[in-house]
């Protein structure tokens, strides 16, 4: 288990359960996995992360998304979008999915996370031997051309401030595990790379 981050209160004591890592592993009969899906807006990071998911299952993994969107309802709903609280979004983000690994799931994160510093701080959080990084590399042209929520066109009259790729930075990670372009691969496409590359990491040997 990767080290647990220190708390305000010298109070506060981790509890070690009786079932271990390797109990919990040979239960699910698979291996726990954080696989994080970043990209710019429009990039197709919540398409893949739900298809890959269905996948998972499909095969009897054990997987869940955690979806930027859907995590700004609940846990994260008190953040808003400048670099502190994006910060802090993939901080708990990373706690909770480091967590779901802990009982032995597979963990789909799908976040812009456009700071290198925050993807590293979710990195050691989690545990490199379970941090997985893809990338969606998919254009901002394209991202912009499909705008599904009309978040670009906002951002562009200067409705929605600090939009990454407009008026805030996006800053590509540097040795992603995977690449994907969705708009010069289709969603079968994707899905076969991404579980040539992850089925033999989530299978238990």
């Amino acid at each position: 288990m990767n080290d647990i981050a220190k708390t305000s209160s010298g109070n506060v004591v981790w509890h070690q359960g009786r079932v271990s890592e390797d109990d919990r592993r040979g239960s699910l009969a698979q291996n726990p996995l954080t696989i994080w899906l970043t990209g710019l807006s429009g990039s197709g990071k919540s398409t893949v992360a739900y298809d890959l998911e269905y996948e998972l299952l499909d095969r009897g993994f054990k997987a869940f998304v955690l979806d930027g969107d859907n995590v700004r309802h609940g846990l994260c709903g008190d953040l808003g979008f400048s670099a502190d609280d994006r910060a802090e979004n993939i901080r708990r983000v990373a706690e909770v999915a480091r967590l779901m690994n802990d009982a032995g799931l597979i963990v789909i994160s799908a976040f812009i996370s456009p700071y290198r510093r925050d993807r590293d701080g979710a990195r050691r959080v989690i545990g490199e031997e379970r941090f997985v990084e893809i990338y969606l590399s998919t254009p901002i042209e394209i991202c912009e051309q499909r705008d599904p929520k009309g978040l670009y066109e906002k951002a562009r009259q200067g409705r929605i401030p600090d939009f990454t790729g407009v008026s805030a930075p996006y800053e590509t990670p540097t040795d992603p595990s995977i690449r994907l372009d969705t708009s010069a691969l289709n969603r079968r496409e994707c899905m076969d790379r991404l579980l040539e590359e992850l089925l033999p990491h989530a299978s238990r040997k």
